[in-house]
Order: C-alpha cells, then structure tokens, then sequence
C-alpha cells in the first residue's frame, strides 16, 4: 500500500472512485453527460442541465483556466504546511466545471488570473489528487490570460430570474417579533453552551413579556447535529433542559442561513402551527478551541461534501473560498484592500460604543493593512471574531402581539430564492455566494426600496460577505463598492446606510446571523443608546456565510 501524504483524505465512495483514482494513468476523469456532452462536477445521478441519466466517466485534456488564488498563511496540515497556494480552475473542456486544488512547480508571485494551467497528479495512499501547475507558455512573460468563465447569470440580472410571489396575501404581514435576548458574550467563557441558550431565551421571554408556558413552538440553527463549537445541541437539548413542550418545532442547517429558523417560525405561526416561537442560535467556537487545546474534548473530523473536494487541498476554511471571491472582484471592478478596510474600521467605530462589543479599541486603517495575513487578500481583521454567546428571538402571530411589553417588530419581507449553485467553488465567481439570489427574491416581496432602508445589519463573517450583500441588495450598483465604501461615510451611523451598528461580527462577536437581528430590533425598537440611529424605520438584515443565505426586512411599527 502506498503511504499517505498526510492530507486530509478526500471521501471516496463508489460514485467518485473513478475521479480519486484516475492519476493512475495520468489522466483526469470527469463524470459527462451522453445525451449533452456536458461535463458533471460533483458527480450526480443526473445532468443538471438536460435531466438525462445516461452518464459515465470521461477522460479530459487535463488542461484548465486560473480563475482565484490564494495564499494560505494561517492555516497548516498534516502534509501541507503553510504557507501553501489554493486554487480554483475552470476546466477547458468545459468551463462550467471548476476544481478546489493546489498551484504547484510555480511561485505565488508569478501567478495570474487566466493563466493557462495543466494537471499533475499527487499520490496519497490509494488516490491520487489533481494538482495543477502553469503550462510552459503561460510561465513566458509575453503569454496572454485567457479570459475568466462567466456565471450562469450575470452579477446584475438576478431579477430577471426570481420567481413571481404565488399570491397577494403575504404570510410576513402575519408576524412580529416580540422578545430578543442575549446571553453574556465573550471570549473563552468556559461555560456549558446549553447554559448560554437558557440565560438567552429566559431573557427573550422576559423582554417580550410572556413566560416559558406561553411559547408553543422552538425553531433552531444549526440543529442537534455535531457541529463542533456551533450549536448547544438543538431543540430536544432545550426543550429537555426547559420542559417547553412545543405544539410545533424545528432545527436544521439546510435552510436559508442561520436567519432560516425565524423564516421557518414565520411561517409556522403564520399557519397557525404556534403562536409564539422561541429561535435561538448559540456559538462556543471560543472555549471549544480551548478545551481542545487542554485535550479536554476531541472533534471528529469533516468527512464528505464540500469537505470532502475541499480538504484535502487544504481549503479548510470558508475564508479561503471567498478570499479567492473577492481576488475575482478586485480583479473585474477594481477593488482593493482599502475597500474591505473601510468596513471593518466601521465596525469597529461602532463597536467602541457597545459595551457587549468583544474588540473596542480604536483601529486605523493602518492597523488593518498590517494585521498579520491569513489568506490573501485577507487580513486578521478581515475575519470575523469567534466568540461564546447565544441570542434568542420570538416570532409571535401579530395578534399576540399587540398586547405585549414592547412594540412588536413587523416583518415587510424575506429573500430565501436559490438561484446560485450550492457548491462553493462551482458558484458565483464575485461574490459570496447564495447572497445574490435570496437579495433579488427580497425586493419582489415588498413596495419599499433600498433608498428606505434606515439601517442595515449585514452578514460579516468576513469583510467580503458583508461587501456582497451591500452590492446585492442594491445600496450601491454591482462593481461599484469601491467608491460606495470609500472613505467609510456613507455606512456611518449617519450615512446612506448606517451598517452593522454594534460592531458586526467583525468586532462585537461571531453571533451568526440572529446576532445581527437581534441589533436591527434594539436599533427598530430606538433602544441602541450612543449607537442609536436616528429615525430608525426601516432594517435590511441578511445572514448566511456561504451557507443558502437569507434576507429579511424589518419595519417598526407605525
């Protein structure tokens, strides 16, 4: 048996055998459509663009387009130690189809998007991974790129392709929120997560006025799954531990963004399922990495998938997909670093006056471009802040609503569409994706436009999530961030789009989702103290880091 190189291993199973063990021969197999020649990358049980199942492997040129790079400096591997290029390629024969994999034989410095690439293959154990390096003619310094593969649908015509609503009647206009609470927040708490759920639901049922007997419904993200760090165990944890007993409940992560349970809540309560639902949304990402740095807890580790394509060229992270986003935008629309910079020097302004708020110190745009590297192009502070909390939300009927301790929160509309391709590195090239779907489904809901947006709580796990949803949901045209963002204010508290005011992910916390919720009512209900936003009408919320993502309009009540 041949010894392993030490990387991860990709999961191989009978339908991508053929793909792990074709560098056997030399040549690079891709599973193709007979009844349309396209070629099917993950393999699928059918085309996905003629519906035919007459599939099988083919041999290719073995030659591919660059189309993103990045260099890897923070995380290392077993086998593959850092710093080490991650790479995206279109296949010639067939751009549509793209590879996660390694630049090798060459330096990062000479590398460009649409150099013009060939295969060779690594041995590990009993598979053989598809590297790819430049060809000798694109390594000349006269060699021409070759032009980047376009999407499926052009950045800018997402509208063109959402569904019409299926009737006038809209459930939003059934449902408030009614509580929100959040639990103490923190790095390294070293506190069980299912105690950080409690404390945060025991508030929002405090906030809203209710007490534990009257919620009938539970709705969670990601589930009762094994998410390492990212979940207190679900709805059965809480309802074991509170003895809620719901009429109706649900957890999972296939839905839209962490933001899907109160979209699944909506619609419960709107059918007339629940009345008032109990969301929440915890994360110990922070005393998970100590507790395995004690040896106090293993994690068993990521096996099929995205994973499983992924992995094993060491795109571990979610940063290293979008770092390779924004190269393309940076590379189409001139965007820089100073860009993704502004937002994170604005959030951190915002953070300095919430005292929750994880980092608070001022930063300067100097402190960001000198942070140490993580993934080209980002920086530390490119990434958002893992942290322990939970939040919690209350979805209630709008009935119910009226008679409770606050002014309810209305919802105008949500964006859930999929119209991107759910595999991270064969979607949208630009933007992070599952955004730009979900954000033209929100605009068909509703009669209100970005310009009535008084505030906007945006996605930002990393600067270019969050850049994504401003282009996609219209506060500035596709390609044009670079002079919206400049110079930050226009996203200031007293800006166009006063954005993420209590110092986003980037700063107060990685709260995933319902964090950023949970500031749109605070900053809706005129309760954000020095960070209050005045007039504050209108909310545009997203969530999802390339996960399906969501969207949601909020609006006081009037």
């Amino acid at each position: 048996m041949a010894e392993s190189s030490g990387r991860p291993a990709p999961a191989v199973t009978p339908e991508t055998e053929f793909f792990w063990t074709s560098g056997a021969d030399g040549r690079l197999r891709f599973q193709q459509c007979q009844s349309c020649s396209a070629l099917i990358h993950p393999p699928q049980p059918v085309c996905r663009y003629c519906r035919s199942v007459a599939l099988s492997p083919v041999a290719v040129s073995g030659r591919a387009t660059l189309i993103g790079f990045t260099v890897n400096h923070r995380f290392s591997l077993p086998g593959l130690p850092a710093p080490y290029v991650v790479a995206q390629v279109a296949i010639d024969d067939d751009p549509r189809v793209r590879l996660t994999t390694n630049a090798v034989e060459c330096s990062p410095e000479s590398l460009y998007l649409g150099m013009a690439m060939e295969v060779v293959f690594e041995r590990a154990g009993e598979v053989w991974l598809p590297l790819f390096r430049p060809t000798a003619s694109a390594a000349s310094v006269s060699a021409a790129p070759a032009s980047l593969p376009e999407d499926e649908i052009a950045a800018g015509d997402y509208w063109r392709h959402v569904r019409p609503m299926i009737a006038a009647e809209k459930f939003e206009d059934k449902v408030a929120i009614t509580g929100i609470g959040a639990s103490e927040i923190g790095r390294r708490l070293m506190r069980p997560a299912l105690s950080l759920t409690v404390e945060a639901c025991e508030r929002a049922v405090a906030d809203a006025g209710l007490t534990l007997a009257d919620i009938d419904g539970l709705s969670s993200y990601p589930g009762g799954g094994s998410f390492g760090g990212f979940g207190e165990g679900g709805v059965t944890a809480l309802e074991a531990a509170l003895g809620i007993r719901p009429t109706w409940y649900n957890g999972g992560i296939e839905t839209f963004g962490p933001g899907g349970s109160l979209v699944a809540a909506m619609l419960a309560v709107a059918g007339g399922l629940a009345r008032h639902v109990l969301c929440f949304r915890t994360l110990w990402e922070a005393t998970l990495a100590e507790q395995l740095r004690q040896g106090a807890l293993t994690v068993p580790g990521a096996g099929g998938g995205l994973g499983g394509w992924m992995q094993p060229f060491g795109a571990t992270s979610a940063a290293h997909t979008l770092a390779m986003n924004a190269q393309r935008h940076f590379h189409r629309y001139g965007t820089t670093r100073e860009t993704l910079g502004w937002i994170a020097l604005n959030q951190r302004a915002n953070a300095a006056l919430n005292p929750t708020a994880i980092y608070r110190s001022p930063m300067t745009m100097d402190d960001y471009l000198q942070a140490r590297p993580i993934t080209t192009p980002f920086g530390l502070y490119d990434c958002d802040v893992p942290c322990d909390a939970s939040i919690a939300v209350i979805v209630s009927s709008v009935e119910a609503a009226c008679d409770l301790a606050k002014p309810p929160v209305l919802v105008e509309a949500v964006g859930t569409q999929i119209l991107e391709r759910i595999e991270w590195d064969q979607s949208t090239l630009t933007h992070e994706p599952q955004v730009l779907g979900p954000a033209a489904h929100l605009w068909t809901r509703t009669s209100l436009r970005p310009s009535d947006v008084d505030v906007a709580e945006l996605y930002d796990g990393f600067t270019m999530n969050c850049l994504s949803w401003i282009e996609a949901l219209g506060f500035c045209g596709i390609g044009e961030a670079k002079d919206f963002l400049d110079g930050g204010k226009n996203i200031a508290r007293d800006g166009i789009l006063p954005l993420n005011t209590h110092g986003g992910q980037l700063s107060h916390g990685r709260t995933h989702g319902l964090g950023l919720v949970h500031e749109a009512v605070v900053q809706l209900r005129g309760e954000a103290g020095d960070r209050q936003v005045k007039d504050a009408r209108v909310a545009a919320v997203s969530s999802g880091g390339l996960t399906p993502g969501g969207a949601l309009l909020l609006r006081a009540d009037t």
